[in-house]
């Protein structure tokens, strides 16, 4: 199928590049040149202007955008509408807050278009893994756009599905990465405990391969460790601090909206936000709180 994709950064890119692969049409929009020359090499169709996308790509059109959530897409669909005709589809792909897919599903349909959203999880793996995809929108449209899922999935029956309307296939991208969050935490937590325990001498590259197979904990999360243990058990050059792309966060607000317990997830946030403070009076001040109650020792800052 043909497919127009905005945004050829490192997951756009490696999409578009899957797709080629697969023999399917893909045209391509992007800020850098380089990007552009490279897309021509692998055989498809660059485009230096968004108008220029949509006039490589035959009706109906179905554009597919990998770009930051927040503003740039609705600048992009405002850049778009105009250009666009009865039955062509957007996809956004990238990491939109769900409420922010519905608003914008509606204002699409109003111009008798189809939008659908794509939670695309596999990072840079996904060239060559597939990427996983949970996909919200019209049944019509998402049809329309299955050759191109089957090709970008890890196999066409497996790693994808249509899970409901608009907004459904972000809304369920943030509750899996607000998972993803509380696994991370456990095994960050659990190495830090191995690691304490100085006595023993524990080599943890080892204790994550051992884990990796047979292991009721193993996990493609679990693989990653293991490289980055791998590399350096120190972990020397790596400073501590944790950032989020806010989809924990959304996911935190939306189980409070919905009266959900989610004490693991929300916990992973807070160290998350806890991780970026290097200076902190919430700490300072529970240490003193302990020395007041229970005379605990405190220790002391050290002098610049």
């Amino acid at each position: 199928m043909q497919l127009g994709i905005i945004g050829l950064g490192k997951m756009g890119g490696n999409m578009a590049e899957r797709l080629l692969r697969d023999g399917h049409d893909v045209a391509g929009f992007d800020l850098s040149a380089e990007t552009l020359a490279e897309l021509e090499r692998d055989g498809g169709t660059p485009a230096d202007t968004l108008e220029a996308l949509v006039d490589a790509l035959a009706p109906p059109r179905h554009v597919w955008m990998m770009i930051p959530a927040g503003d740039p897409v609705d600048d992009t669909i405002d850049a778009l509408l105009p250009m666009l005709e009865a039955e062509d589809v957007l996809i956004d792909g990238g990491n939109s807050n769900y409420q922010d897919t519905l608003r914008r599903a509606e204002t699409v349909a109003e111009h008798d278009l189809h939008y659908v959203d794509v939670g695309t999880s596999g990072g840079v793996w996904g060239l060559e893994e597939g990427y996983s995809m949970m996909v919200g929108g019209p049944d019509t449209a998402v049809e329309r756009l299955r050759p191109a899922l089957e090709t970008l999935a890890p196999g066409p029956d497996k790693g994808w599905g249509h899970v409901g309307p608009a907004g459904s296939g972000h809304f369920v991208k943030m509750v899996h990465n607000g998972i993803e969050y509380g696994i991370m935490q456990a095994y960050a937590e659990g190495f830090h405990i191995l690691k304490a325990k100085e006595e023993f001498g524990l080599d943890l590259h080892q204790v994550a391969e051992i884990w990796r197979f047979g292991s009721v904990i193993r996990s493609w999360l679990l693989d990653l460790t293991a490289n980055a243990l791998k590399e350096d058990q120190a972990l020397g050059e790596i400073a501590p601090w944790v950032s989020d792309s806010g989809e924990g966060r959304w996911t935190v607000k939306e189980a409070i909206d919905l009266d959900v317990p989610a004490p693991v997830i929300t916990d992973a946030l807070i160290s998350r936000l806890d991780s970026r403070v290097e200076d902190s009076y919430t700490h300072k001040l529970l240490s003193a709180m302990r020395n007041q109650f229970g005379g605990h020792a405190m220790k002391q800052a050290e002098e610049d």
